[in-house]
């Protein structure tokens, strides 16, 4: 017999529908007629860990990790840099093997997203797929900003050889309105010479815009191609830290390495604390769990030999910059704290290995403007498919095989925000989501482990509860710390989570409302037929 129908209300059930659980049966039945293309082995997913992981960060972050910031406010934890990036990995791999069980448990697109769902309940998932929002669409955005630096300073290389106007392009054409303002005001350059409608500037990222629309053509293409793509700029920039080690190891001086700890644990964690955000990334490959051929073995494979083969890159970078550096008992050039890896080489004669960083950056940047464009757009894909956003974005490409409705919908808005977006804040919300996110996956494993015992589960996490206890008060120590520091970013955070809350009450919450009033419907008059 039908349930009784309900109206769409606030009040009526409320805590009993925005507790309720969408069973993992269920989603996986759901997936079985998605009609997403199966394509993804574990090599393929190793390299879009690695794509999304090792970004820009390893080719700046390392410099004040080892030698502290150029103000005093960061202690550097010296040659015990390897000591911080093992840290870091471990703090990592406690919710890195959460999210293995979930992926092979539910392999579905979506990632947290249906992890939550599964477990805490609509509400609760609507809030995590927001939050991860931040993660991967805003973080693609602030990406895209990141390499449009990289690559208008790429240009200014060839000055000299390129046209003057490519060369040096104009402050206006690759900056937001808020960026390209302040630099011309740093810079004594007339404001005047910029486009204006009426009173206001128009300032355009004209390179941020060409690589969000190159890189959404790419996705639409498929996850095959976008992998081969992925793996491309995977093997340049691993080439390029490759040539770095190999030629820098007879530049090592043994005494640098001593003192080994300069500042003690301080400088160690420290160190830790700032390398955790260059191993961000791994979890992107849960999103794309419903193309994988055999999600059940590639998974952990993927999730743990991603974040395995980083950490021997970065241990190996470390030793060789600290080997090269002194990073203690002598003033640190400025230089080496942005951009310590071609500082290092140009001290010793290499100069040219500045423009190979360079290509090693902005190949590096491009894997994970791949990646998060791929995790934010799976993930939306899961709440569409849940009724939280529009059925439409549900359409696939008749060729691809691909969400592509919803893959431009995101390029769209990516450029749009490109105008009013600042692009540090968004950087930091980027962290606040991905801490969320791994927080309350390591919760959803503790809930699932006492809700469904006997579920099967292809990989468990190893020492339960405490892996996922010790997940939770890493990341949740991470985001107290950061709220020690009143920025924008910490304002805005709680700011976020209100604006999801009102978008879930008066759409979302409704949506789903009016969808089970639909199947109310159906069933009372099949039945009413039946008679």
């Amino acid at each position: 017999m039908a349930e009784k129908f309900n109206h769409a209300t606030f009040t009526k059930n409320f805590l009993k529908k925005i507790t309720r659980i969408k069973a993992p049966d269920e989603m996986l039945e759901q997936a079985k007629g998605g009609g997403l293309e199966k394509t993804l082995n574990a090599w393929d997913l190793i390299i879009l860990g690695v794509g999304a992981i090792i970004g820009s960060g390893i080719f700046a972050v390392v410099g004040i990790a080892a030698a502290g910031s150029s103000d005093g406010s960061v202690v550097g934890a010296g040659p015990a840099l390897i000591v911080s990036m093992i840290i870091a990995a471990i703090a990592c791999v406690f919710s890195a093997v959460c999210y293995c069980e979930f992926a092979t448990m539910i392999p579905v697109s979506g990632g947290a997203y249906v992890y939550t769902f599964a477990t805490l309940g609509e509400f609760m998932a609507w809030m995590v797929g927001w939050v991860l929002m931040l993660e991967y669409a805003v973080g693609f955005v602030a990406v895209a900003c990141a390499w449009s630096n990289h690559f208008v300073q790429f240009l200014s290389g060839f000055e000299g050889v390129l046209p003057h106007w490519l060369a040096k392009p104009p402050v206006w054409l690759v900056n937001d309105t808020a960026s390209a303002i302040k630099i011309m005001h740093d810079t004594g350059i007339d404001i005047s010479t910029v486009p204006h409608i009426g009173d206001v500037p128009i300032c355009i990222n004209l390179p941020a815009i060409i690589m969000i629309i190159l890189t959404t053509l790419i996705l639409v293409k498929g996850t095959k191609d976008m992998t081969k793509m992925t793996g491309i700029m995977v093997f340049v920039k691993m080439a390029v830290i490759a040539l770095f080690v190999l030629a820098g190891a007879f530049y090592v001086k043994p005494e640098n390495w001593t003192p080994f700890a300069p500042n003690g644990f301080e400088g160690i964690f420290a160190g830790a604390f700032l390398i955790f955000f260059a191993y961000i990334g791994f979890d992107a490959i849960a999103t794309a769990a419903e193309e994988c051929k055999n999600p059940q073995k590639d998974l952990p494979i993927g999730i743990i030999g991603s974040l395995a083969v980083t950490t021997i890159v970065y241990v190996l970078v470390a030793l060789v910059l600290t080997g090269m550096q002194a990073t203690s008992g002598t003033v640190i050039p400025a230089d080496f704290l942005k951009a310590p890896m071609a500082f290092v080489m140009g001290a010793v004669g290499n100069n040219w290995f500045a423009w190979l960083i360079s290509i090693g950056s902005l190949a590096g940047l491009t894997s994970v403007l791949i990646v998060l464009l791929m995790a934010s757009v799976r993930t939306l894909y899961a709440m569409s498919r849940d009724k939280f956003i529009s059925q439409k974005f549900l359409t696939l490409h008749p060729k691809f095989k691909t969400p592509h409705v919803l893959t431009w919908t995101v390029c769209i808005l990516s450029i749009l925000s490109l105008f009013i977006m600042d692009i540090n804040v968004a950087a930091e919300l980027c962290n606040f989501g991905t801490f969320t996110s791994f927080i309350v996956v390591c919760i959803a494993i503790l809930i699932l482990r006492k809700t469904e015992p006997d579920r099967e589960r292809p990989f468990k996490v190893p020492f339960c509860p405490w892996f996922p206890i010790l997940g939770v008060l890493i990341c949740g120590g991470l985001m107290v710390y950061k709220f020690q520091n009143t920025t924008n970013a910490v304002l805005l955070f709680p700011l976020w989570l209100g604006i999801g809350a009102l978008i879930y009450l008066y759409y979302g919450f409704i949506r789903n409302r009016d969808y089970e009033n639909d199947i109310h419907r159906e069933k009372v008059h099949n039945k009413g037929n039946n008679k």
